[in-house]
């Protein structure tokens, strides 16, 4: 089946050994820096929300200040549709 010469497990448990040695060295102060990616995602998350927050209450605000504003329009009933075949924005009774 499997025949491994002496020498042939010694070179196998050499470069082992050199790859968990090599992957270390590689790999050391990975955890700082996902670390410091997460709380800078996070504090842009923050800073978005509160935006958001600051911007809807300026929403909410226009909002109110246009149904307040359309509620004082008196409304007009009796009025006659415009007329406009061309689209030029003036109606086609008023042209000349």
């Amino acid at each position: 089946m499997l025949n491994f010469d002496p020498n042939q497990v010694v070179i196998y448990a050499l470069v082992f050994v050199l790859g968990l040695l090599i992957g270390g060295f590689l790999f050391t102060g990975g955890g700082r820096k996902w670390k410091g990616r997460y709380n800078a995602e996070v504090d842009r998350r923050k800073e978005l929300e509160s935006r958001h927050v600051a911007a809807e209450k300026d929403w909410r605000e226009q909002e109110s200040l246009r149904n307040a504003a359309a509620k004082d329009r008196p409304v007009v009933v009796d009025r006659d549709p415009v007329i406009d075949r061309d689209n030029d924005g003036v109606d086609d009774r008023r042209e000349v």
